[in-house]
């Protein structure tokens, strides 16, 4: 996996993944930013929240649950002094289908933080307290 971040100026940067897509990051204004973009650690969030739901998707697609939504609402908290690292994030899936079953729902999460999702499980073993929680909706 490759990556180029380039700065354009101030707090502004464009990020270009190795298969050719692009994003823009950039600072709070007190920063020198003119909150153009996300941030960097909003960033990592949302990269980890992808990463998991993904999981939770495909796990129960596999298990033929008709799913027909699903939401990751995430929390972090971030140390108070520099480097301000994640110390805690909390993602809640909010899972909506038809006849799902809690026991699948329930496995799906489990397996995408035990085992598949790479971005939770690098930063739970970085030292993150990383929870996970869902809830399920009928349609």
């Amino acid at each position: 996996m490759q990556a180029v971040v380039k700065w354009i100026d101030n707090a502004l940067f464009v990020g270009e993944s190795g298969s050719g897509h692009a994003v823009v990051m950039d600072g709070p204004e007190d920063h020198g930013g003119r909150n153009l973009g996300v941030r960097p650690m909003e960033m990592l969030l949302l990269g980890m929240g992808g990463c998991a739901s993904f999981d939770v998707v495909n796990i129960l697609r596999k298990a033929r649950q008709q799913v027909r939504d699903c939401r990751a609402e995430l929390r972090a908290e971030r140390a108070a002094g520099v480097p301000a690292v994640f110390t805690r994030i909390s993602i809640h899936f909010v899972v909506r289908g038809a006849g799902l079953k809690e026991a699948q729902v329930k496995r799906a999460v489990e397996l995408s933080a035990d085992k598949y999702c790479s971005a939770s499980i690098m930063l739970a073993r970085a030292g993150v307290e990383v929870e996970h929680s869902y809830r399920i909706e009928s349609d």
